[in-house]
């Protein structure tokens, strides 16, 4: 994404019930990772953009001002970095499905959107990539 690119807004799952929320989020994640399905992606790292958006239940537990009363977007970047450490995946899409599996794990976790972008896979492009939106039946 170039510098002068208006930002990615990434809509926060609609409410179902009155129960507060609020919306864990981390932007513009860039990490390489091995990923792709063509010949020409196998062997080498390129460069990837993921963006989160975790909607999770407000316990107000933040009142105590202790870490591990909210969903830590600190432990969910690092859980993002040890999916790619397994190895190769080949669609975004099993990545975004992995990253929102992730986020879901989280008790306070209610749904997700996950924004997996390749800033170099259309040459003419800005990035392509998908978005998925998941929730907790």
């Amino acid at each position: 994404m170039a510098h002068n690119d208006p930002p990615v807004k990434i809509t926060p799952l609609p409410r179902t019930d009155s129960a507060p929320r609020r919306t864990v989020f981390v932007r513009d994640l860039q990490l390489d990772a091995f990923i792709g399905a063509y010949e020409s992606e196998q062997g080498a790292a390129q460069p990837i953009i993921i963006d989160i958006d975790i909607d999770v239940v407000d316990s107000g537990a933040p009142d105590a001002d202790r870490i591990d009363d909210v969903l830590c977007y600190n432990k969910l970047t690092q859980g993002v970095k040890a999916i790619l450490a397994e190895g190769h995946i080949k669609l975004v899409e099993t990545l975004a499905e992995r990253i929102a599996g992730l986020a879901l794990a989280n008790p306070l976790a209610v749904g997700v959107t996950v924004r997996v972008q390749k800033p170099r896979a259309i040459a003419e492009a800005a990035a392509a990539g998908v978005q998925i939106t998941r929730a907790k039946r």
